[in-house]
């Protein structure tokens, strides 16, 4: 992944600076190195670790005045700005009628893989005010969801 972002930002003009965070612990000295650094914005990769500190990460993010994008729409509604991805909701409904094939006795290695298919952006306005941000309105009529 990380190759494939760079290559991508490359592409376009844009550097990369990569801050690695492997556990919880890692959070306070990783924001702390990109605040020093000043970015335009911020993105994370995907992470249990990440989901599961969320609400810190964005905290971080809005105290070193970050503007930050996330794959999830779970960051946002933690206070994030904004997020681009798969909705958990539909993929876990996905997942369940899979389940019920399996328990009806259908094989595994029979079934089709799936790619998801519904993304969603979503943005929060009151941070980007906090982030003294105007979101242009093309960008907001695109939205999924605007959190006030």
């Amino acid at each position: 992944m990380l190759k494939q972002a760079d290559d991508a930002a490359r592409s376009l003009g844009v550097r990369l600076q990569f801050v690695e965070a492997r556990e919880a612990a890692d959070l306070d000295r990783a924001f702390s190195e990109i605040s020093r650094a000043r970015p335009h914005a911020l993105t994370l990769f995907p992470s249990t670790m990440f989901f599961n500190e969320r609400s810190r990460i964005t905290d971080l993010a809005a105290k070193n005045r970050v503007p930050a994008m996330y794959q999830l729409r779970e960051f946002v509604e933690a206070g994030g700005l904004m997020s681009y991805g798969t909705n958990l909701a539909d993929l876990f409904q996905r997942a369940a009628t899979y389940v019920d094939k399996i328990l009806k006795g259908a094989k595994p290695a029979d079934l089709p893989v799936e790619q998801p298919t519904k993304f969603e952006l979503v943005i929060n306005l009151k941070t980007a005010k906090a982030l003294g941000l105007e979101i242009p309105q093309t960008l907001l009529l695109r939205a999924d969801q605007i959190i006030q």
